[in-house]
């Protein structure tokens, strides 16, 4: 089974490798990095988690469903990275 540190790892890679690319930002959805971790469970809600734990201020929620959590969650991290004004 995944773990949140799985989530995480993931998400720091795909922040990385937009960073190494000089985007300015880099959108990720909930969806698309549970497809990438965990595809044969039913794990959105720590997906969505964290998303929110890597979320530093500046950076944007685009979409969040109604529910809160769920495939659809996105959210927009503003690049480079700061260690600082972490939520």
């Amino acid at each position: 089974m995944a773990t949140m540190d799985d989530f995480r790892e993931e998400l720091e890679a795909q922040i990385a490798r937009a960073a190494r690319q000089g985007r300015s930002h880099v959108e990720i959805n909930a969806g698309e990095l549970h497809r990438v971790v965990s595809p044969d469970e039913n794990l959105h809600s720590m997906a969505c988690e964290a998303m929110r734990q890597l979320q530093n201020v500046g950076d944007q929620v685009v979409h969040a469903p109604p529910a809160g959590d769920g495939p659809s969650f996105t959210i927009r991290y503003m690049l480079p990275r700061s260690q600082a004004g972490l939520f």
